[in-house]
C-alpha cells in the first residue's frame, strides 16, 4: 500500500514538472505586433475583414516560428 501512494506521489510530480515545463515554453513564443487598430470609420464589414486579416496574420507569423530543439537528444 505504501508502495502504491509512493508510486502515485512520484507520477504527480512528473506530471507536474512536464506541465510546469510546457507552460514555460509557450511564454517564449513571440508573435510580431501588428496593426490592431481597426479602422472605425469603416462599415461592419469592412472592420471584420480588417479584423481577421490580421488574425491571420498573426496566426501564420506564430505557425512559421521554428521550433527549439529539446535539450534532451543525443
Amino acid at each position: 500500500m505504501i508502495f502504491g501512494v509512493l508510486s502515485l506521489l512520484f507520477v504527480v510530480a512528473v506530471v507536474g514538472f512536464l506541465a510546469k515545463k510546457q507552460l514555460s515554453s509557450m511564454n517564449d513564443i513571440k508573435v510580431p505586433a501588428t496593426n490592431t487598430a481597426v479602422n472605425p470609420g469603416g462599415n461592419v464589414q469592412q472592420q471584420s475583414q480588417q479584423i481577421q486579416q490580421q488574425f491571420k496574420a498573426a496566426a501564420e507569423a506564430a505557425v512559421q516560428q521554428a521550433r527549439p530543439m529539446p535539450d534532451d537528444k543525443p
